[in-house]
């Protein structure tokens, strides 16, 4: 990734909308984290040599820099907040929109750390500004509610052990005059998702990584040598759910239990209500009572089939307006869903969830949304048992997976097609500079995506009925 970005630029994918999306929200939490020093200096970025040399001349002013640009040699790092400590000493503080402290931000830490002190600056203290998840908002946002402060020095000096034979490392490698070979393994995920996904081109369709639930074993197995589920020795150690996965791997045919399938559809009582969510969670919350990351729901899709010869009829709800959409939600919802008869969701601890956290918001719904919770039934429950399991699924029982592999229908006609795009979607509709005839397309879009989502869980249910007659 490093010798491409810098070798080849161009090979690097445009940054993706959800992507995006955390870039953005991460700007905005530093902006308002430098609220909290009101003295500091912002520093230009777009420029990255006045960067550096405005630092310099900053420096002198001993006041708290923001985006400070440090270079060392063959180094460069930029330090959100350079905070003036003692007569000469300086500490490091940066800002994440985490709500606790993980290895890739002491690393990080760390490397700025080492710059700076390279460069010759004498390095106190270190610290994280992280978002305080207990926060609820009551008018503007405070900063020093909305964030929690971690002196992570003592973490620093540890990871910093060694850390000029890693850097050492990485500058060998860029200084490749070829690239380097791709291996896949787990660093392709972690920390963060690789945008280079070439290496894994070249495997089966039905890779090791496909595996349900495959993990570490899946890696394991890949470097000795397995490359696809077919090939896993019939020795070699798999829960149940994975027998029957490579099982249908090799016959091609779905695997059915007809028995728990009929169960399931027999627990089903009338009238049927087909219920999905669409929900925001910004981490800066934007309305009162509620806490950074909150999930908030802005729309619902209900399907209803009253009886087994019913027509289906169809409810939603799409909030409109840059108001709080839990109170028309809720009252909506509460006209669509009857007394009785189950409720059906896809993952119902989700929307089980999402209900429940309205409950203490608006205590007026909360006996009525008791008694919604009760009528939940998980759609997810038989294809997460492996009742049901068709090879087209490659190790997945998400409804995106699963949709398409009993129904032969799925997503690929929609323009927003899955919940984080359409998440990011709304806020950008609703809370964004969009032109209205951009922002009614997207509300027809949102319409349509919510809605594929409750009546692609009646196609499922009607399969599994036909499948078990």
């Amino acid at each position: 990734m490093i010798w491409i970005e810098i070798h080849e630029p161009g090979k690097i994918p445009e940054t993706d909308p959800v992507t995006q999306h955390i870039f953005d929200q991460g700007h905005l939490i530093g902006e308002l984290a430098k609220k909290l020093f009101p003295e500091g200096i912002d520093i230009p970025t777009e420029d990255f040599m006045g960067n550096i040399s405005t630092t310099l001349e900053l420096l002198k002013e001993r006041k708290p820099l923001f985006e400070a640009g440090i270079t060392a040699e063959r180094l460069y790092s930029r330090v959100d907040i350079l905070n003036p400590t003692g007569e000469e000493g300086w500490d490091i503080i940066e800002v994440k929109s985490s709500t606790s402290v993980k290895d890739v931000h002491i690393n990080d830490v760390a490397f700025q750390r080492y710059c700076c002190n390279q460069s010759g600056l004498n390095i106190r203290k270190c610290y994280l500004i992280l978002i305080n998840n207990q926060y609820v908002r009551d008018g503007q946002i405070d900063p020093e509610g909305l964030f929690n402060i971690h002196d992570v020095t003592d973490k620093v000096e540890e990871a910093s052990v060694g850390i000029q034979n890693r850097i050492d490392g990485i500058l060998e490698v860029i200084n490749q005059e070829a690239c380097p070979e791709m291996i896949i393994g787990p660093h392709c995920r972690d920390p963060y998702e690789c945008p280079l996904t070439d290496c894994w081109d070249s495997l089966p369709e039905h890779n090791i990584f496909t595996l349900y639930y495959g993990g570490k074993k899946s890696f394991e197995m890949y470097d000795s040598g397995i490359v696809a589920v077919g090939e896993i020795p019939s020795g070699y150690k798999l829960n149940d759910k994975q027998r029957i996965q490579q099982a249908c791997v090799a016959s091609g045919e779905p695997h059915i239990d007809r028995e728990a399938v009929h169960s399931f559809l027999s627990s089903l009582e009338y009238p049927l209500y087909y219920l999905d969510f669409e929900t925001i969670g910004p981490a800066v919350p934007l309305f009162d009572g509620v806490r950074p990351y909150q999930n908030i729901p802005f729309q619902f899709s209900l399907h209803v089939v009253k009886g087994e010869f019913s027509q289906i009829e169809h409810y939603s709800f799409l909030a409109s307006g840059a108001s709080d959409p839990r109170p028309a939600l809720l009252s909506e919802l509460q006209k669509a869903l009857g007394n009785s008869g189950s409720i059906i969701a896809y993952n119902k601890g989700f929307e089980e969830g999402i209900l429940r956290d309205l409950a203490p918001a608006f205590p007026e719904y909360s006996d009525w949304i008791t008694q919604v919770c009760s009528r939940l039934v998980d759609l997810l429950a038989p294809f997460r048992n492996f009742d049901y399991y068709h090879p087209v699924q490659k190790g997945s029982a998400s409804l995106k997976a699963v949709l398409p592999a009993i129904t032969g229908r799925g997503y690929e006609d929609l323009d927003i097609n899955d919940g984080q795009l359409a998440s990011i979607s709304f806020l950008s509709a609703t809370f964004g500079d969009m032109p209205n005839a951009e922002r009614v397309k997207v509300m027809n879009d949102l319409e349509q995506y919510c809605g594929r989502d409750t009546e692609g869980m009646v196609w499922i249910v009607d399969k599994l009925r036909e499948l078990c007659s």
